[in-house]
């Protein structure tokens, strides 16, 4: 199980290693995805980017997340996803930088949220 900073963490650290094992990029130019998926319960997450296709991007998000109820809540293509949890519900949205998305997802979940994971393609 993870927690909001242990996410947030290991998300920086992955967006700083852009070379990690299992990315597959795609040639400057073209259309890359993302995906974040989550276990409701566990608040579980794993994310995915610079992905050539959406499908893989979800499987890999999926195999990051790695509980048996995890599901993928978003995916995006050459931008940036953010979820946020509060009162019970966890929600993402998509956004061209990291901060839109992060923006828009705190105003959607409202103040006694807290974000809890994002990534960006490059």
């Amino acid at each position: 199980m993870f927690h909001s900073p242990t996410i947030l963490l290991i998300l920086s650290a992955g967006l700083m290693f852009p070379g990690a094992p299992g990315l597959a990029k795609s040639p400057k130019g073209k259309a890359v995805y993302g995906a974040i998926a989550v276990d409701r319960d566990t608040k579980a997450m794993g994310y995915a980017y610079d992905f050539k296709t959406a499908q893989e991007a979800k499987r890999e998000a999926l195999k990051q997340c790695g509980e048996r109820k995890c599901e993928v809540l978003t995916s995006f293509k050459n931008g940036c996803a953010a979820a946020a949890h509060g009162k019970g519900k966890v929600m993402t949205m998509t956004g061209l930088t990291r901060d839109e998305a992060e923006t828009k997802v705190m105003r959607k979940c409202g103040k006694d949220c807290t974000i809890l994971a994002w990534a960006c393609t490059k």
